[in-house]
């Protein structure tokens, strides 16, 4: 676990989505309250830690797919914490080559993953709100590392669910794609209502009460993000109905227990 001293003058007494998502995923990158918040969660929704297992399953499966179409920048928002498997990992396997750029607005996200990231000259993090996607685009490490003319992949992996439901969702993402070369890729997952609406509102009230908001969406709000895309095959499914690699992936024969939603899409020329 993450020394506490070191975070000093941060509020690591408020648990954070990211933090929740890493000590879920096995990570030490949290503190005692994201952790009690999780367990919380857990006592809710048991599947609760298979869920986050699942979309990471889900995001490397994705990166990886990427790769395999030719795509060697990856411009991930929402990143959380940059360990257990994500993105940078991933593509370097496949080629050390790759540019990664990810962006998050936690703190501590920001702080330790710059560590993380010291060594790799290849990837680096932005501080940013994905909400504001001209402070993204324009930011050194963006501008540096990813070149727009040429195709990449736009990663929203678990994180639009962070945006309220009164938020211009469409047009932050419009704003994201309108800067996407053809042939580039676009890559989320998103929770849902869908299809235990009773469980999902139990889970909402424990992220209330720890302060964090949480806006679910339906299938066919999901598959709005991509208007104007080719929609890669299978379409909008469950996050391990999307191209698995073996049957021992989290949640491989229950995907709705998921409770979550993925999909990729094209950019059209």
């Amino acid at each position: 676990m993450m020394d506490d001293q070191h975070w000093a003058g941060l509020d690591i007494d408020r648990p954070n989505a990211a933090r929740m998502y890493d000590y879920g995923l096995g990570g030490s990158h949290n503190f005692p309250a994201d952790r009690a918040a999780l367990d919380a969660l857990t006592r809710v929704l048991p599947d609760a830690p298979l869920v986050g297992r699942s979309n990471r399953a889900f995001l490397r499966r994705a990166v990886r797919w990427c790769v395999g179409q030719g795509i060697r920048q990856f411009l991930d928002i929402g990143s959380g914490i940059s360990t257990v498997g994500n993105v940078h990992e991933t593509a370097h396997r496949l080629d050390p080559d790759c540019r990664v750029v990810y962006v998050d607005c936690d703190p501590v996200a920001v702080g330790t993953t710059q560590q993380l990231l010291a060594s790799q000259p290849n990837a680096a993090i932005v501080h940013a709100d994905l909400r504001q996607p001209d402070a993204v685009l324009s930011a050194p490490e963006t501008v540096k590392l990813l070149d727009f003319e040429q195709p990449l992949a736009l990663l929203m992996v678990a994180v639009l669910h962070y945006v309220p439901l009164e938020d211009d969702l469409l047009g932050i993402v419009r704003r994201y794609r309108s800067v996407l070369a053809p042939g580039s890729l676009f890559v989320v997952s998103h929770t849902t209502w869908d299809p235990r609406p009773e469980v999902a509102a139990a889970i909402s009230r424990v992220f209330d009460e720890s302060g964090i908001l949480v806006a679910h969406r339906s299938r066919d709000e999901v598959a709005a993000l991509f208007d104007g895309m080719e929609l890669v095959e299978p379409g909008v499914v469950w996050t391990p109905e999307w191209h698995p690699a073996d049957d021992s992936e989290p949640l491989y024969g229950f995907p709705g227990r998921s409770a979550t939603y993925a999909a990729v899409g094209r950019q059209l020329g």
